[in-house]
């Protein structure tokens, strides 16, 4: 229930390619706002039903439930009479996870990317990895597919290990992997006693950030740590990052490395795909090799090209520090960056109100300006005591160059006079099926 998510969408390809019988209902497919997702889920076999109880029956041996299924809703309801079993998606993944040698990535930025990384780095070194994913992989994507999980033969399974919903406490990985700290839907606080847990189930070897300080608060052994910054006692650290137009390039350990990607935000990701792999046995000239091929996931800094001049950008960033890293990643390629942003939820945003106003004014320079439409909302059961509308009063307090524009489909036309040859224009957006089809309406409008 819930299939058209992208970490229900990721189980579902993964349970039917491991041979089981596999079906789905999603609330998008009653309005056709994910009729993409649902045809590729047919492809692989998988039978997608409106959530409004027909694709229940009694011969049905588990349900599988997201955490924005209400018990309201009439399939569950139905589960509950029939005494059908339910689990909730972290608690099927953290089963899948004890069937493989699994790799759970953590941390509140970058999970997608560096999971993504660590899959093609395993993958060159013949190694055939699976994954679970919370975004399509590029590479896969292209062979028509969601591209957010795949079954290999092999013994790893690399999984994104999510703290938004406390669930990371369930996996017991062979390696764990701590990329970054900051507040986003929970108090530091809370993010570090969670994390904290992580480390202590992780069975094996247990990897960290050593140039983030609260990360680094949990390294177990520096020798297998990563650092962008001159600690030594990292196993792997990065130096001479540079960025020329679309591609970065750095060094690993003296190894080189480039990617056709954007941002130092990147290159660390890389380097934490680089030490994870390395304690598989991977060699850091075959993971440079592997990288260079790197094609991207799905909404992450995806370039759509250029037009009239204008380059347009879709990104996933949906938090003050990932936003801000997004417009900073960016800035190398032109003297005026225009970022939209779409906010999700009520509550998130008005708990991280503060923390965008300050992030993103840092962020932004004299010349950039921030666009915002209102915030997403999923439905349920929600308090509408914020607008983005707010988040735009307190950026332009702090000397912003920041508009609103309520309903989204009027900022193509809207934004057109402040753009010119040589601006990228930067989507931002998590959460929202159409997101991507607006990226694409915008392409259309621009000229």
């Amino acid at each position: 229930m819930g299939v058209a998510g992208q970490g229900m969408s990721a189980l579902a390809q993964y349970l039917q390619g491991l041979g089981k019988e596999v079906s789905g209902s999603d609330r998008y497919f009653s309005s056709g706002a994910a009729e993409d997702i649902k045809r590729q889920l047919e492809q692989e076999g998988i039978r997608c039903y409106p959530q409004n109880g027909e694709g229940l029956t009694e011969q049905t041996d588990l349900v599988v439930i997201s955490t924005a299924v209400e018990e309201s809703v009439p399939e569950l309801v139905f589960a509950r009479e029939k005494g059908i079993p339910v689990l909730r998606r972290s608690e099927l993944l953290a089963l899948i996870a004890k069937s493989k040698k699994t790799i759970a990535v953590g941390g509140t930025s970058g999970k997608s990317t560096t999971s993504a990384m660590i899959f093609d780095i395993l993958d060159a070194a013949g190694l055939d990895p699976s994954i679970i994913s919370g975004a399509g992989l590029t590479r896969l994507i292209q062979e028509g597919k969601i591209g957010n999980a795949r079954v290999g033969k092999g013994e790893w399974l690399i999984i994104e290990a999510d703290e938004s919903d406390g669930s990371i406490v369930l996996y017991e990985p062979e390696i764990g992997v701590l990329l970054n700290v900051d507040k986003d839907h929970k108090d530091l606080d809370q993010l570090m006693d969670i994390f904290t847990k992580f480390r202590g189930n992780t069975r094996g070897k247990f990897i960290v950030n050593r140039s983030h300080p609260l990360a680094m608060q949990l390294s177990e052994d520096a020798r297998f740590d990563f650092s962008t910054d001159s600690d030594r006692r990292s196993g792997y650290r990065s130096s001479g990052f540079r960025q020329d137009g679309l591609k970065i390039s750095f060094e690993i350990n003296g190894v080189p490395f480039m990617l056709n990607t954007l941002g130092q935000h990147s290159m660390e990701n890389a380097l934490a795909a680089v030490a994870v792999c390395a304690q598989c046995g991977v060699e850091l000239s075959v993971a440079s090799r592997a990288l260079a091929g790197y094609e991207g996931i799905y909404r992450r800094h995806q370039v759509l090209g250029q037009k009239n001049g204008i380059w347009i950008i879709d990104d996933y960033a949906h938090n003050p520090v990932k936003c801000a890293a997004s417009i900073r990643a960016c800035q190398p390629l032109t003297s005026k960056v225009v970022a939209w942003f779409q906010p999700h939820g009520y509550g998130p945003t008005k708990f991280l109100r503060t923390d965008f106003a300050e992030e993103l004014s840092k962020a932004l320079r004299p010349e950039d300006e921030i666009w915002m439409s209102e915030i997403f909302y999923a439905g349920g059961t929600a308090t509408k005591d914020i607008s983005s509308a707010d988040l735009i009063q307190d950026l332009k307090e702090k000397g912003c160059c920041a508009f609103f524009v309520e309903n989204r489909n009027d900022f193509a036309s809207a934004v057109r006079s402040h753009l010119s040859p040589g601006t990228v224009l930067l989507l931002m957006g998590a959460r929202d099926p159409g997101l991507a089809d607006f990226a694409q309406q915008v392409w259309n409008t621009i000229s």
